[in-house]
């Protein structure tokens, strides 16, 4: 489906965390209406779910963005992904993690007759376009809408969403989310710990 894009398209604008969407709320304020999807069933553990999701909408909210979210379901997500345990960051596990969510994303947006789609995802230094891209223009073509390939993370995005999230004295996690990236900080600080000693 080729893209008829407009001023003020609407977008469904998947949201990882609050301060990965600042930067991207501001790119694409001016040319859409935002909706906010919060659909990270990645997130671990649920009390660390419950806060991202509350500063989400806590910075949204006033915004005039309606944050959507539908129910914390990591069950599903475990299903989909725990054979993959072993891959390292940045790996298959993580490729599988996208497609959940972006699939998901692409089903609301057309549940909600909401035309384009696209997340913050690519904000992360360690989340490439290259790898993110071609999972949303596939899964864009299956539900028949289309993908907003933009990496919010080229003209120094990401320092400018560090900026902003400082700025509005946001909360920023230091592992991806999920349980797997969680071990992998776990053994980076008791590592760094033993080199110090």
């Amino acid at each position: 489906m080729e893209a008829n894009i407009n001023s003020r398209t609407p977008i469904l604008l998947h949201v990882c965390c609050a301060p990965c969407s600042t930067w991207p709320i501001e790119q694409l304020a001016a040319d859409y209406r935002i909706t906010a999807f919060f659909h990270n069933p990645n997130i671990y553990p649920p009390d660390e779910y419950a806060f991202r999701l509350q500063e989400t909408k806590t910075y949204l909210e006033p915004r005039g963005i309606e944050v959507v979210a539908p129910e914390y379901d990591r069950t599903s997500w475990l299903t989909r992904v725990q054979r993959m345990a072993g891959e390292p960051e940045g790996g298959l596990r993580c490729r599988e993690c996208f497609a959940e969510r972006l699939e998901r994303t692409a089903l609301t947006a057309v549940e909600r007759g909401i035309p384009v789609f696209t997340t913050t995802l690519t904000i992360g230094p360690n989340k490439p376009g290259k790898i993110i891209f071609p999972i949303g223009h596939h899964i864009a073509q299956m539900y028949g809408i289309v993908f907003l390939a933009m990496d919010f993370k080229k003209a120094d995005g990401f320092r400018r969403s560090c900026i902003l999230s400082r700025q509005s004295g946001m909360y920023r996690q230091d592992y991806c989310g999920c349980e797997y990236s969680l071990r992998d900080r776990n053994i980076r600080k008791s590592l760094q710990g033993k080199s110090i000693m």
